[in-house]
């Protein structure tokens, strides 16, 4: 594989596409660009690996179905989900189904290049999916029940009143367990704590009804 991997946007928005195609050239990325999700499916036989750039709400087949049609054919390239929807419910999804990071357009280069160094890392790494789980495990290991109980909720896509509510506890809060959870768990994004809640395996039940 070349130092930097080939990346795949794919959009529906032609001007999202020539933006982040300029950004990413700019930072010395190969990129193709695909307008929608059939495009990218007719050409998979002609593709190398890299990594894929998916908005979440395209016409005909959205991110996550294509999310979920790649795997199915046993597709396994890294995938990073656009959103312009602050959708954090199909964020959720997408990260259940292994996406690397879900981003909220506008997005910043920094966030981008980040995600794409954690997906490029995947597609170089060598690591078994069980020592990852592992990993996962022993950083979880380190929350308290009610910690737990707060992951549990926010990887359901729930916001912190709902949260709140469950539990029977205050908003607030919620808020210093969500603080501690992701200290302890040396992370500094939401996406992050859903990675490594994924990873573990712990089998988090998705909720009836996201309320955003």
């Amino acid at each position: 594989m070349a130092d930097k991997p080939m990346i795949y946007i794919v959009d529906d928005e032609r001007e999202v596409r020539r933006s982040t195609a300029f950004m990413l050239k700019t930072s010395g990325f190969p990129v193709t660009c695909f307008e929608s999700a059939n495009e990218l499916l007719g050409a998979l036989g002609r593709l190398d690996a890299g990594i894929l750039l998916l908005d979440i709400r395209m016409p005909d087949m959205d991110g996550l179905t294509l999310q979920k049609t790649l795997s199915e054919r046993g597709v396994r390239f890294p995938v990073i989900i656009f959103t312009g929807h602050g959708d954090i419910a199909s964020a959720v999804k997408a990260m259940q189904a292994g996406a690397i990071d879900f981003i909220e357009k506008p997005f910043e280069r920094e966030h981008l290049i980040a995600a794409i160094d954690i997906a490029t890392a995947h597609l170089q790494s060598d690591m078994t999916a069980g020592s990852s789980r592992q990993d996962a495990k022993l950083r979880l290991a380190a929350l308290t029940p009610r910690e737990m109980e707060v992951l549990e909720c926010l990887t359901q896509g729930m916001p912190n009143k709902t949260i709140a509510y469950d539990l029977s506890i205050s908003p607030r809060t919620v808020e210093v367990h969500r603080a501690n959870l992701m200290k302890k768990l040396g992370v500094r994004s939401f996406s992050d704590a859903l990675r490594i809640a994924f990873a573990a395996g712990v089998n988090f039940q998705p909720a009836g009804q996201m309320v955003q």
